[in-house]
């Protein structure tokens, strides 16, 4: 991108051109490339361009505003079917839940980066696939691989879901990195909003308390239950709509949250050691090391999205360093839990699941901290970890594909 930046730098038509079809990797490029183009007209008028921020808030057009106003207006239905049909919801929500949100959002994407519709079509029976799938397989609370494979489809709904957010540049692994750091936006804003929510709610129940009304089956029922799947659709809209609303805060949220964890990490070790629990006897302990374990994966990949915008981060990359090196051993720990678990009691399809993806991350987790060192050593930038980071993806849909499909089968969905 920089290449072509400077080398059309006096072409404004094609400059535009290029600016319209990867924004984001535009702005980062024009940035690092400006301190050797200042002087120029042109370079001045796009580094005003791109450094300019609306005060007032986007709402897009009026198409694309009727657009999401109908797909948040179809997951808050999706969301009722239980209540409205009479299905019973511990059938219908495990099973489901993912298809409330997920496939409205990557129609949103699928409609705003204009894809094909060759790809809609591939998308879309792709969806109706695994929604029709996953209610087929046989009705027993006491599968394993029936609850492994409600747990491991929305990964593979996500993973449609940054196809569509991808558009027509899927090979793109820039395009891949900025779909991980808007994910972090998109919960960012989420957030904002179900704080927003939450106000709301208790203000309306309070108001109606007042008056000897008790409103709150009601309106949790048909309001809160309605309005949740509403909450990250909207969040996508605005976030897409009014980048700055966000872009200063999920940096900061990666700059703050990464050290803090990382002591907490630290500290939670050597609690481990002294109360003498341990997650090779304990179950419920192994399968919240395991959670931990995903959570700070999530948060080092997210942060590394952040701040890939910044190569001169020394202490940012260094903490993604020393992070990653703990979570390699916390990796470790929870592998050795399992082998050790296997080893007595045999192969379960959720033991054979957590070792496969805990292996997958361990692999990935040593790829992202060699590249990380070689980053704060300079021998390489920060690209190379986020290349490292998003080139690896697919090896967990395949993962989320094997336990999702393969696994009721081998198991005989049992």
């Amino acid at each position: 991108m920089q290449e072509e930046i400077l080398t059309h730098i006096e072409d404004p038509v094609y400059l535009e051109s290029l600016y319209r079809k990867n924004k984001s990797d535009f702005k980062k490029s024009f940035d690092q490339i400006y301190p050797n183009l200042q002087g120029n007209k042109l370079s001045e008028f796009w580094h005003e361009r791109l450094a300019y921020e609306p005060d007032a808030i986007s709402w897009g057009t009026k198409k694309e505003l009727v657009f999401v106003a109908i797909l948040s207006l179809l997951a808050g239905l999706l969301a009722k079917i239980p209540h409205v049909f009479s299905i019973n919801e511990e059938f219908f929500y495990p099973r489901n839940i993912s298809f409330i949100v997920l496939p409205a959002l990557t129609a949103y994407f699928i409609h705003k980066n204009k894809l094909s519709n060759k790809k809609t079509v591939w998308i879309t029976a792709t969806l109706l696939f695994f929604l029709i799938y996953i209610n087929l397989l046989p009705n027993n609370t006491e599968s394993a691989t029936l609850t492994l494979a409600c747990i491991h489809l929305p990964f593979l709904l996500w993973g449609l879901f940054g196809i569509s957010f991808s558009g027509h540049e899927l090979q793109n692994f820039q395009k891949r990195l900025e779909f991980l750091r808007f994910n972090g936006d998109l919960v960012v804003m989420s957030g904002l909003l179900l704080i927003a929510g939450g106000l709301m709610t208790g203000i309306t129940l309070g108001l109606f308390e007042l008056i000897g009304l008790k409103i709150q089956e009601f309106y949790f029922r048909y309001v809160v239950i309605f309005g949740l799947p509403m909450v990250p659709i909207v969040a996508a809209f605005l976030t897409q709509n009014n980048p700055q609303l966000v872009n200063k805060v999920s940096p900061v949220i990666a700059k703050l949250f990464s050290p803090l964890v990382l002591v907490m990490l630290l500290i939670y070790l050597g609690a481990i050691v002294i109360s003498g629990k341990d997650p090779y006897n304990d179950r419920e302990f192994l399968l919240i090391f395991n959670l931990l374990l995903v959570g700070v994966m999530a948060l080092i990949f997210f942060s590394v999205a952040e701040i890939s915008t910044n190569e001169k981060n020394s202490f940012g990359k260094l903490v993604l360093l020393m992070l990653s090196v703990i979570t390699i051993i916390i990796n470790g720990i929870a592998l050795s839990a399992i082998h050790f678990r296997i080893s007595e009691w045999g192969i379960t399809p959720n033991r054979l699941a957590v070792v496969g993806v805990n292996i997958i991350m361990l692999i990935h987790l040593i790829t992202v901290t060699y590249k990380l060192f070689k980053s704060v050593n300079k021998k390489s930038g920060l690209t190379e970890v986020g290349k490292a980071i998003v080139l690896y993806l697919p090896i967990y849909l395949i993962w989320a594909f094997v336990v999702v499909f393969i696994f009721p089968l081998v198991f005989g969905f049992n």
